[in-house]
């Protein structure tokens, strides 16, 4: 018996030991084979850096890069990703005095000067916030042996906030140029030495577009059936021809329209919803319809680390539809004014500063605009957008002498009532507060001050809904149920008593 359990212990020894050798072999291996078949160093390296979902500032090369002896197109690309990834990993650990990756991607002679910033930073309790938004490189030097490369960064577009005690102590735009030596280790670009050669300060080059189209009589546009999600599996254009057609019908000539961020998939605009969205505008043209496009729908980041995928998103829509005949003008974002108090005013109009820029840069024929949710927000950035655009839902009885005193703030520049409205809904969450009788009474009134003042409008909104999403209002009934009950129709699809006065004739 006792034979008999010695030689079961021993064979469960040796198959134990040959289980443990198996498994380390396997992991050899694996290791082996990873290396060989173009592993990601980031992976590797547990610094991962996916640029397609968290930096991708403008790259510009003179001459492709191929500046004296010929160089591939894979090199150029692994060169530009390495460096790329350098700034990005820079950004983060300035942001977070942490180290994390800068070993990675710098030389030891070129990460002390990088460590004495961070560890100066950390001492004193400062973080620094950064990106850049455009790179212009020209590869000056490429050495025989493959291993050394001189690169120069002509007018790099960064943007900073430096935080000295969690306070905002200075916020800077500046066009640097850079020369940078690479050293190539272990199959990746680490950047060995970096000089600045210059610095000025960032001027926006904005042409001021006029709106050519003023008599504005339009309304916010969403389908009944898929408010929110305009775009989504239900989308039917014939369903939004015939509302088009309704619009058309009842005296008004232009809508206004939204492109959620990450249903239109962010920096990766979706081909599906964009091709959506052609089929609406081309619709609305048909018709003799103009459409204001408002971007960045559901969107309230502002995060400088996000700027370039933002910035991305805006240069695919934008330049796809610069040139459509449908297109009134341009609108950055929906009230960006109410993420003033969680996102930071300073961190919001920056973004919305960079934003204008860029979109005027690729669109000279339209106009921009800002959605702003009141008056009191609508004189931010005058000087920048083309059209001034302001929403009111509060007291009709003010609404004259609050657009009188915005217009003499206003030099040469339209405004529109973009938004407005009241809702029908009396019900158990605002008992007799409205009805569809002060809901008419409320647009007679109204639209006796916009003739009168011949104020450019867009009214909220055409259809009443079944639904509205947690995202819109969140979900307390006391809020939502009232948002339901704005339309000109009601959600059987019969007219309401306001519907007579959508439009000013």
């Amino acid at each position: 018996m006792k034979k008999t359990s010695k030689r079961i212990l021993r064979i469960t020894l040796m198959l134990t030991y040959i289980i443990i050798i198996g498994i380390l072999l396997f992991l050899v291996s694996s290791i082996f084979s990873f290396l060989n078949t173009g592993a990601d160093r980031s992976k590797m390296l547990h610094t991962e850096v996916k640029k397609i979902e968290q930096y991708l500032p403008k790259i510009t090369w003179k001459n492709d890069g191929n500046e004296g002896r010929e160089i591939s197109k894979q090199k150029i690309s692994a060169i530009k990703n390495d460096y790329i990834d350098a700034w990005y990993v820079k950004h983060i650990a300035y942001k977070t005095n942490t180290r994390v990756g800068i070993e990675d991607y710098f030389t030891e002679s070129a990460r002390k000067n990088i460590y004495n910033i961070l560890d100066y930073n950390k001492k004193n309790n400062i973080t620094i916030e950064s990106t850049t938004l455009e790179h212009n490189l020209d590869i000056e030097f490429f050495s025989e042996d493959g291993q050394l490369l001189v690169l120069k960064d002509n007018d790099a577009v960064e943007y900073k906030k430096v935080f000295k005690d969690n306070v905002l102590v200075l916020e800077t735009t500046e066009v640097n140029t850079y020369r940078y030596v690479l050293l190539l280790e272990d199959g990746f670009w680490r950047i060995r030495h970096m000089v600045k050669e210059s610095s000025e300060k960032y001027k926006s080059k904005l042409i001021k577009t006029p709106i050519e189209f003023t008599n504005i009589k339009g309304i916010n546009y969403y389908p009944q059936e898929t408010p929110w999600n305009m775009y989504g599996e239900e989308f039917n254009i014939n369903i939004i021809k015939n509302d088009f057609r309704i619009i058309k019908k009842a005296g008004l000539n232009s809508i206004r329209i939204f492109v959620p961020y990450e249903d239109f998939g962010k920096a990766n605009v979706n081909y599906k919803k964009i091709e959506k969205l052609k089929k609406v505008l081309d619709t609305a043209l048909e018709l003799d319809i103009k459409v204001v496009i408002t971007l960045f729908d559901f969107y309230g980041n502002y995060d400088v680390l996000d700027w370039t995928l933002n910035h991305r998103h805006t240069e695919k829509i934008v330049n796809t539809f610069k040139d459509h005949k449908a297109v009134l003008a341009w609108d950055v974002k929906n009230e960006p004014n109410l993420d003033f108090d969680s996102r930071g005013k300073v961190n919001v109009t920056a973004w919305l500063d960079f934003m204008i820029s860029l979109i005027k840069s690729i669109d000279k024929n339209h106009p921009v605009t800002i959605g702003w949710s009141n008056v009191e927000s609508a004189t931010i950035l005058k000087d920048k957008v083309d059209v001034i655009s302001f929403h009111y839902y509060e007291n009709l009885a003010e609404f004259e002498k609050e657009y009188l005193t915005l217009k003499e703030k206003i030099e040469n520049k339209p405004i529109i009532l973009q938004e407005f409205g009241v809702s029908s809904y009396g019900g158990m969450w605002r008992p007799f507060a409205s009805s569809d009788e002060k809901q008419a009474n409320y647009y007679k009134d109204i639209q006796k001050v916009l003739t009168k003042n011949e104020i450019p409008f867009m009214s909220w909104t055409l259809y009443d809904f079944d639904n509205v999403p947690k995202e819109v209002l969140g979900r307390l009934p006391w809020r939502t149920n009232p948002q339901k009950k704005f339309g000109f129709i009601s959600n059987t699809g019969a007219k309401k008593l306001s519907f007579k006065y959508i439009s000013s004739e």
